[in-house]
This record gives C-alpha cells, sequence and structure tokens, in this order.
C-alpha cells in the first residue's frame, strides 16, 4: 500500500484547475499529470516511455536542428506503423540537410518554419495535448518535439504492412469488377472513390471504442441520401460506448434496429461495385479501420436475393435467377419439413407408387421421419461448421468424404432412409446458393422450426410458422425504412429491381423511402434503338 500510495499521492498535489489528472481510456491511472505538453524535451519523452511501458516497439530518434543557438529535437514513432521510406526521406533527410534552420532567429521561429515550409509531408499539424499526441502516434504518424516548445508537430507517415486488394473470396462474380475491400480504412474509401468521382459523396469520421479507439468512415451521397437517415446513423453511433471494436460485426450488432431476430436488418458485403450502386440509390455505408466488410443501411429484405451479376447481365437472364433464388429459398426453409408432414400425415397426398417405395425404404428405420430429419440435418451442421473451420485443403475433403461416407453408412445401418438423405441434400445445396451468407444462417435456424411444428401439425404446422414469419418479416425496420419494402407496404414503382429486373432503360427512379429528394437517376429516351433509315 505504501509503494500505491506513493505512486498516485504526488500528482494529487501537483493538480491544478481545469487541468485534472488524465486517465486512460481503460480506467487505470496514466502517468500524464497534465493534459498539455511540457517545453522541456526530455520530460516529454520521458512521459511517453513511461505511458507506454517502454515498449519495444516505440522509436526515438533525438537529433540536433542547429548548433549555435542549439537547437534538440526528437522524432516518435511506432514501428510497424508508419512508412519508413517517408520518415527516412522525407523528415530525417530533410532535417539533417536543410541548413536555414540555422539563421532561425528563435526556436518558435524554428518550429514555424518545419510546420509551414521545411517538411515535405501531406499532413503536418500541431499537437498541443496528449490525448491528441497518443492517439495520432497510435494511428502511425510521427511526432517530431523541439526542445522549448509546448507543442509538437504530427506528420501523416502512416504505412506498414497492408494486404493488397484481391479478388473477393465470398461474392464470387462471373462478370464484373473482381476487386474487393482489404482491412486498410483508405483503401476502402479510395476504392468507392474512384467509382463515384463526385464531390457530393461526403465521408463523417468517427472514432468508436474507449481502448481501441478504432477509426470509422460514414459515407454517403449528399443530396441523394435521406438527411433522416443520416442523422439517425450518427446518433447510433454516437451512441455506442464499447472497449473495443475489432470488426465491422461490432458495428452491425449495435447499431440494428430489433436485437431478437434472426433476420439481418443491415447489409454487409466486401464488394466496392456493391458498395458504389448502394450509395447511388441514396444508401449509406460504414467503412470500420481493420475490417474487409463494409456495412450498408438501410437493409431491404429482397437485397440479400440480389448479385452483383444481376445488373451485369440481360434483364430477363437476371430475373430468371432472381426467381431461382426465391425458390431455393423456400426449397432451404421447407424441405424437411414438408418430408416430415406428407410421411407423418398427408401419406394420401403421395402418387400411390411412390409412397409404397418410401414406405418400403422405412421399414428396417426405427426412428419416426422427425428423429429421422433432426439427425441427418444435425449432421450436416456439423460436417459444414467442420468445413468452415479446418484448412481448405482439409475441410473440403472432410466435407466431401464425411457426407459421402456418414450418408452411405447411416442408410446401410438402417439409421435413416434413402429418401430422407436425398431431401437433406437437396435442402444443404440449395442453402448454399443463396448469395448472401447472412440470410443463409437465417434459414438454417428456421428449418429447425418448421421441421418441429411440421411433426405436431403437418402442413398445419408449417403454414402456421410460414406466416408466423411472414408477420414476423413485415414488422421489421431498417433505421426506419419498412424491411419488407417496396412488398410491404406495397410500391408498384419501386417492383422493377425487386424478384424481377425491368431492363435498365427503365429504372429511371431510385428507391423513394430511401432517397426522397433527388429520386431521378436517369433521363429519358434511354431505350436502344435501331438505327434511323437513312435512305441508303
Amino acid at each position: 500500500m505504501g509503494l500505491v500510495s506513493k505512486l498516485f499521492a504526488k500528482p494529487k498535489k501537483k493538480k491544478k484547475k481545469n487541468q485534472p489528472a488524465t486517465k486512460d481510456t481503460s480506467g487505470q491511472a496514466s502517468d500524464i499529470s497534465s493534459r498539455f505538453l511540457n517545453n522541456d524535451l526530455s520530460k516529454n519523452l520521458q512521459t511517453i516511455l513511461n505511458t507506454t511501458g517502454n515498449s519495444a516497439d516505440i522509436i526515438i530518434r533525438q537529433i540536433d536542428l542547429a548548433d549555435d543557438p542549439p537547437i534538440k529535437a526528437a522524432l516518435v514513432m511506432v514501428d510497424g506503423l508508419i512508412d519508413d521510406k517517408t520518415v527516412n526521406e522525407s523528415i530525417i533527410h530533410t532535417l539533417l540537410n536543410d541548413y536555414s534552420l540555422q539563421e532561425a532567429v528563435s526556436i518558435e521561429k524554428s518550429f514555424d518554419y518545419l510546420e509551414k515550409k521545411l517538411l515535405p509531408i501531406t499532413n503536418v499539424t500541431s499537437v498541443y495535448d496528449w490525448n491528441d499526441l497518443f492517439g495520432k502516434l497510435l494511428s502511425g504518424e510521427t511526432i517530431i518535439f523541439i526542445d522549448g516548445v509546448e507543442k509538437a508537430l504530427s506528420t501523416s507517415t502512416r504505412g506498414g504492412e497492408k494486404r493488397a486488394v484481391s479478388e473477393s473470396k465470398n461474392e464470387v462474380s462471373l462478370r464484373g469488377p473482381k476487386e474487393a475491400f482489404t482491412e486498410s480504412m483508405r483503401t476502402n474509401t479510395s476504392l468507392i472513390r474512384s467509382r463515384i468521382k463526385n464531390p457530393n459523396l461526403w465521408i463523417e469520421s468517427f472514432q468508436i471504442g474507449k481502448v481501441t479507439k478504432t477509426d470509422i468512415n460514414v459515407m454517403y451521397m449528399k443530396g441523394i441520401a435521406n438527411e433522416k437517415i443520416v442523422k439517425e446513423v450518427r446518433k447510433r453511433l454516437k451512441r455506442i460506448d464499447i472497449d473495443q471494436v475489432p470488426d465491422s460485426g461490432f458495428i452491425e450488432q449495435l447499431i440494428e434496429e430489433k436485437t431478437y431476430t434472426i433476420f439481418p436488418t443491415v447489409y454487409h458485403t466486401e464488394r466496392p461495385d456493391i458498395v458504389a450502386a448502394n450509395l447511388m440509390e441514396g444508401k449509406i455505408a460504414i467503412i470500420v479501420n481493420g475490417s474487409p466488410f463494409v456495412l450498408t443501411v438501410p437493409a431491404l429484405f429482397i437485397e440479400f436475393f440480389q448479385a452483383a451479376d444481376d445488373y451485369y447481365a440481360r434483364f430477363d437472364i437476371s430475373t430468371g435467377l432472381r426467381f431461382l433464388r426465391v425458390l431455393i429459398f423456400f426449397i432451404s426453409i421447407v424441405g424437411p419439413a414438408t418430408y416430415v408432414a406428407v410421411t407423418t400425415y398427408h401419406q394420401e397426398m403421395i402418387p400411390t407408387l411412390l409412397i409404397i417405395a418410401i414406405a418400403a425404404q422405412r421399414e428396417a428405420v426405427p426412428f419416426p421421419a422427425y428423429v429421422e430429419a433432426l439427425l441427418m440435418e444435425t449432421t450436416f451442421e456439423i460436417l459444414r461448421e467442420a468445413g468452415v473451420r479446418l484448412p481448405k485443403a482439409v475441410g473440403q475433403a472432410v466435407s466431401i468424404v464425411g457426407a459421402l461416407v456418414i450418408g452411405q453408412a447411416a442408410i446401410q445401418a438402417g439409421i435413416v432412409s434413402p429418401a430422407m438423405v436425398i431431401v437433406v441434400s437437396i435442402t444443404a445445396i440449395a442453402n448454399f446458393a443463396t448469395p448472401s451468407f447472412s440470410m443463409a444462417i437465417s434459414t438454417r435456424v428456421i428449418r429447425f422450426g418448421l421441421m418441429t411444428l411440421a411433426a405436431v401439425m403437418g402442413f398445419y404446422g408449417i403454414i402456421t410458422g410460414l406466416m408466423m414469419m411472414t408477420l414476423h418479416l413485415c414488422s421489421l425496420r431498417s433505421f426506419g425504412v419498412p424491411y419488407m419494402e417496396p412488398l410491404a407496404p406495397l410500391m408498384i414503382k419501386n417492383m422493377g429491381d425487386t424478384i424481377i429486373r425491368i431492363p435498365l432503360w427503365k429504372m429511371k427512379s431510385r428507391p423513394k423511402l430511401i432517397s426522397q429528394k433527388n429520386i431521378i437517376r436517369q433521363g429519358d429516351n434511354q431505350q436502344p434503338r435501331p438505327p434511323e433509315d437513312n435512305g441508303s
């Protein structure tokens, strides 16, 4: 207790009015006794070392800017977060080889000369307090101290190792751009900027996470995005009070409208072309530093069944594929439940020859159809999860071999019937065909609920479950916008980009409930026409 009292007694005596002893964001006492920097270089450097615990990645380079009068300076940076080439060539080389500092009359003028004339860096700003200094230092900027000056210079030298822009692995596109977002927020914003070269593409910065201080950008088209939705996004982000934000998934869970729902109400993607298209519809993008997935709000139910390829192909082909995806969605939900209901309660609905074949297969199976379906579905979920978590080469082998071996062995052992294996396999394949992974997970949960209702009430249970699901979907909202729009409420003018996809030249207006001001996105007379007859 004596050592602890000594450590904390001294700062309390030195505490001045309006300058309380600062604490770090984790709640522990900091070594910083004042908010503001000191004019003594050695004390400033010692404060940095004490606050960071003499961390091995904190680099301090002390240099002499001039000899007569003597001007001592120091550069502080974090190894791994800086661009070494920029620091060496643009800062250290410039400071050591510029003799104009020798002519400076005072140290203050030397500081102003460095800030305004000497350093060939994109962004150079003055720093006065420790909180701002550590925020910039731990973001990859280099801090320049000059002895005798109660402020420091922060220079933009962010760098370090970054993953290069590559093709998307989760959202594969047969036609269209192949670029995908990375973990670098500035790289992600540049990928979007390169597609929308318009000054009305605004970016607002936030910093969330009391400990991690994660940078977050909110991007939207000024004049197209609904200002009420933009304000709501700001409000929900500002009220977040959390220690860390390691990924955009944290933000997604903290800003969604309703927590107790299995349906995703925030859309996420790693494709810049999808984000750019959503921005042009009036939606808002949320970019989290360190995450390759960008969030877009508001999200609509039908959006999770649309793929980027739909807009790069002909409208009739895209419409057919969307109908197929909706059909796949219902198959993945009601496939096993329908089999359980038919074999348990409604045998008269099956053709005679087929019901005889199914009865012959099930004669040696000791379990009812519900237990049989539950066993197979659980087994497939285990195989699917194992295939995702294992390394790629091993995971694919485990998924394929496991499905074949376990399915065949289960049939031969008389645990399940061949018909059940076929139903569960078709359902699993249909689930993989859903474009959005978050929606595919939701269907897997619904499937088990409908199977239980089918085992209790047959088709009546399935219909009851679907009605409950529909009512729940109609009650959802995403940032004030109805989740089932434009299906519920029904908006005929916005139906051209839902289950069907009308030709591009007919998509004249943006979704009305999302963008309420500038809803016209293309001019008249956009329909392709053959060349006029010139009489030749």
